[in-house]
Parts: structure tokens; sequence; C-alpha cells
């Protein structure tokens, strides 16, 4: 089996650098087609720092024997995501290229200056300084007003869409949250559908996107994907990155990339699907006492959550109007007037049908 490129869609080749960091060669374009069969690292030449040096984005790409799908991992488009890396750094430790077909791409540390400061957002030095969500500038623009556009704009055009069929962006709650083993997925896409069932996970919510994010520059270039929300931030939930790595080979499964039967499905672990959220936001600031936890079902009318002031008075209590199951929840004690303390994932009718 081989794939045929037409004259006219011809891919631009891999272009080296000429730079070696750490013993690993600096690209600016990649072609996976251009790739011998095997296991290859790269760093991958981001956007320019106020300098003139470039951000580093490392790239691992594992070619198989034969053709096929061609599947992307992402990780670290938040800078405090670190349980996607481990998950990515499992999946690919697992590939054989001598048995495999298509290839799999892990990009790692997307938000490379927010990595570095295990923060959420990129930090953007210009007018005294700002922080800038990647997931909401994707696919970006190589001559946009700020540099993480023009970083994602780098890397969609030169590193992603020219080298991807199918992508699995993994995420975690931010700084001071918690998530269950969780998916974002567009349901009313099949393809979809089947990539998002082939995760044991805990939760799935029936989502359409959200503009600028990552997963919705892939659902409008036509690629099918899933966010994969594994967990908390700042460090590694074991059990869900066992979870998301077990899904994660059973859609490379799946595309025939690599063989072997298929670990836990939603259907065995009886996956939670809804298709809305309520979510419940400190009123008031104070001390929080959570009632529930993760996973936890609850009926309208609970009481799931209560703060108190410094004298330990009662100055808010928060019950939820739905029936459903604990998504995500804040770990924070401590909490502002806003802050999002918890969200519950439930079946809304005029959504669900």
């Amino acid at each position: 089996m081989t794939t045929l490129i037409q004259p006219e869609t011809q891919l631009p080749q891999t272009v080296y650098t000429g730079d070696i960091i750490q013993k690993v060669p600096v690209i600016s374009q990649l072609n996976v087609n251009d790739l011998e069969p095997g296991q290859h690292r790269f760093f991958f030449q981001g956007v320019q720092m106020g300098t003139g040096q470039h951000w580093y984005v490392p790239v691992m790409v594992a070619k198989g024997i034969r053709a096929g799908k061609r599947i992307a991992l992402t990780a670290g488009v938040h800078g405090d995501e670190l349980s996607p890396v481990k998950a990515a750094q499992q999946v690919m430790a697992a590939l054989d290229p001598t048995q495999m077909a298509g290839t799999v791409m892990a990009v790692y540390d997307l938000a490379r200056p927010a990595k570095e400061y295990t923060q959420r957002q990129w930090p953007v030095a210009q007018k005294g300084g700002s922080l800038i969500d990647l997931n909401r500038v994707w696919p970006g623009n190589e001559t946009g007003d700020d540099t993480p556009t023009r970083h994602a704009g780098l890397v969609w055009n030169r590193l992603f869409k020219p080298n991807v069929d199918i992508a699995l962006d993994y995420h975690t709650a931010s700084t001071g949250g918690d998530f269950t083993m969780f998916i974002f997925a567009d349901l009313r896409r099949p393809e979809i559908r089947q990539l998002a069932e082939l995760f044991p996970a805990e939760q799935i919510k029936d989502d359409p996107g959200e503009d600028g994010s990552l997963e919705m520059a892939f659902v409008q270039a036509g690629i099918p994907v899933l966010t994969v929300e594994i967990g908390g931030p700042r460090g590694f939930d074991r059990n869900k990155i066992a979870m998301a790595v077990e899904g994660s080979l059973n859609v490379l499964k799946h595309y025939q990339v690599m063989s072997g039967p298929l670990g836990r499905t939603s259907k065995e672990v009886g996956t939670f699907f809804g298709n809305a959220f309520e979510t419940i936001r400190a009123t008031t600031g104070g001390y929080l006492e959570m009632l529930v936890d993760l996973q936890d079902k609850v009926t309208p009318g609970q009481l799931v959550a209560i703060q108190r002031n410094s004298f330990g008075d009662v100055v808010a209590e928060y019950n939820v109007s739905v029936a459903g199951e604990v998504a995500t929840i804040t770990r924070d004690a401590l909490n502002e007037p806003g802050s999002r303390l918890l969200q519950i994932l439930y079946n809304r009718t005029e959504l669900g049908g």
C-alpha cells in the first residue's frame, strides 16, 4: 500500500535550519513523507522572542514501515498542564516503527514560555506585560499582532496542517482546579463520536468546541479531533494518565497504526455522557468547604458547597439545580467573588434531542 500525492497538493519539504540543540536538529517546516521509517526527534523553530532568539517546541515522530494514518498528540497548549506530557511520552514509548503503519507525531510544550514558569498563559512583554491564552488564538497568523498568535500560525501552517489526519489534544484543569478523566467531543460527527467512545473516560461532553481553540482549528480543517482532559494541573495523575494512554492506543489500533486487542472503552467502564454544564460561581469572598467531589452524582436542590468568613460564619451556600455528575471542582480553599467553584455535567434535553 502506497500513498500517492498529486503534484498540485505536494507539501513543502522538511526544512532543517542547520542548528542543533542538545544534539537534536532544528526544523522550521516538517513533511513526514521526507522521513525514513523509525523514531525521529526535532526542535521546531517557533516564534522569536524580543531578543531575536526563538522558542523551540520538542517534536517526536514515529514513522512506520507502511503507509497509514497520520496521528498527532499535542501537549502543553497551557503551561501548567503536565499530565498530558507524560501521557504523550508513554504512547510514544509503546510504538515500534518496524511494526507500524502511518505516523504518530507528539508535540510537547506548545506554549513554551508558559511551560517554563508552569503557568497557564503565555507571557507577552509588550505594553508593560500581559498574559494570553494560546488556546484562544488558533489557527494563528504568522504575521499577527502578538507572539502567541504568530507562534500558533507557524505551528499550524508548518507542523500540524500538512502532517495530521487525526488529532488528540491533551489538557488538564487550570491551576487551583481539578477535572475528571474527561473528553470534549463534537458527537454530531460520527468519526469523532467513534473516537471518543474508544476511551475509558469517566465523562464525555457532547461539545461543538470553542472558537480559537486548537480543537476547533482541527475541526474546521476537517481533521477529527478530541480534547482529552487528564485531571488536574502541575503534576502527574497516574490513574488518569493510564486511562488517557489506554484510549489513545485504542485509537491507534482502530486506525491500524499498530496491532493488538483493544483495551477498555467507554462501554466497559460506564462513561457518563452529557451535553451541558451547570457552572457554580462564588457570590462572595470566603473560605470554601466543598461537600462533593469529582464524579459524585448530584440531584436538583442538593447543597454542594458552603463558604465562611474569617470568623467562621457561613456567608454563602451553594446548591445545584440539575441532576448530573461533578466534572470540575476548585481545590483552592480561598475564593474570590466570581470564582468558578464547580461544574456539573448533565443532559439538557433541548440539546440532546
